[in-house]
């Protein structure tokens, strides 16, 4: 099974990688970084198939996927 890691403190909260998901396996959370932003989490990490769309949208490199 496939598995989205988040550098938290990189993430600025754009929800490009939310948006280029194809499994709705993250969304924008609650919490605070501290920078600021408001960041992305992984809400069904059971969904994710291991594309990498999400970490290729990233304009920070906050995530990597594993597989």
């Amino acid at each position: 099974m496939a598995r989205v890691d988040i550098e938290i403190e990189r993430c600025k909260g754009c929800a490009l990688c939310v948006d280029a998901c194809p499994e709705q396996v993250l969304e924008i959370g609650n919490e605070i970084n501290l920078g600021g932003y408001q960041h992305v989490v992984v809400v069904n990490p059971d969904n994710c198939i291991g594309c990498c769309r999400c970490a290729e949208m990233c304009p920070d490199v906050a995530l990597a996927v594993w597989r």
